[in-house]
């Protein structure tokens, strides 16, 4: 339902000034077109979002740095987003306990319409501000959390309410879009506004403009990750051996790092209940799994700082 600010005229207004919406005047007839043209006509077109990125990545390295910043003090990192950009914000999300072995209330995605809206659609959830601002209010938001709104076109009342009220409450914002001078942006601390043009199937965001979420998404959460020491090198060392493949995983892991053979491998790794940050500094210290998970945790997880910690003279490794 709109609200009498935002009639459908209105609402038509804005639409015809967004590149998202624009038609692709490249590809005119798509059934005009060979599934061979279609293929490489689809391909080319997602060949042109990493540069869009690229033209952004300085806005994208502050991002991460203020994000990473406040998550280090405890703060947690927030997605918002309606239709496909919120299931971009769930996935990205999800993905975060696996990989780096963190809480999932750490990372978390918020997409409009709740659950239900992440297989299937949920009529008008998007056009309320209401339940934007009341999403974000339920999450008891704090100057150490940070909310990263997205919106292809950059003006979905759901998500805009949702940033300006995490603002309110002293969160960080960012308001992702795919058009520049966003009302989302606007609405946010950060605007980051990246346009990848009009899509293959014209009004498809979830072509392009997903593709483009998808991407920044991957570089906010990874490499905060990195910021709070989650990797080691340029492995995964938080993660948990909770499956087969997992397990596998890990134990390679801990013979890539440390040298060590199948069998250490193996031990160290029950040692340390499968957490391969915890054998790994406990195969390069000496120290007792129980121990290297103290230290580590005295080291705020940082693994090189507790390696170097457990490996100066006077240091028990018995």
């Amino acid at each position: 339902m709109t609200t009498p600010e935002r009639t459908i005229d209105a609402i038509r207004s804005e639409i015809a000034t967004l590149t998202t919406e624009a038609s692709n005047p490249r590809y005119p007839d798509l059934a005009a077109l060979t599934t061979t043209e279609l293929v490489a006509g689809m391909n080319g077109e997602d060949a042109l979002v990493p540069a869009a990125i690229e033209k952004q990545l300085p806005v994208i390295a502050a991002v991460i740095d203020e994000i990473a910043a406040r998550m280090g003090r405890g703060g947690r990192l927030i997605y918002v987003g309606a239709g496909t950009p919120g299931r971009m914000g769930i996935l990205d999300a999800s993905e975060c306990p696996p990989t780096f072995g963190t809480d999932p209330s750490l990372v978390v995605g918020v997409i409009a319409g709740g659950q239900a809206a992440v297989k299937q659609a949920v009529e008008n959830a998007e056009d309320s501000a209401e339940a934007g601002a009341a999403d974000a209010a339920a999450l008891n938001l704090t100057a150490n959390d940070s909310v990263v709104g997205i919106a292809a076109s950059g003006r979905t009342p759901y998500v805009i309410a949702a940033v300006k009220a995490a603002r309110a409450q002293g969160a960080y914002t960012v308001g992702f879009a795919c058009n520049n001078n966003s009302p989302l942006g606007a609405a946010a601390d950060t605007a980051l506004e990246i346009e990848v043009g009009p899509e293959f199937l014209t009004g498809s965001t979830r072509l392009k403009s997903g593709t483009c979420q998808k991407l920044v998404l991957n570089m906010i959460s990874t490499i905060s990750m990195v910021r709070l020491g989650k990797t080691y090198k340029n492995v995964m060392v938080d993660l948990r051996a909770t499956n087969a493949k997992l397990h596998a995983r890990s134990e390679r892991t801990l013979m890539q790092v440390t040298g060590c053979d199948a069998a250490t491998a193996t031990s160290a790794l029950a040692a340390a209940d499968g957490h391969v940050k915890a054998a790994i500094l406990a195969i390069m210290t000496g120290l007792p799994a129980e121990q290297a998970a103290t230290l580590l945790a005295d080291n705020a997880g940082f693994l090189p700082n507790a390696i170097d910690a457990g490996t100066r003279p006077g240091t028990d490794a018995s």
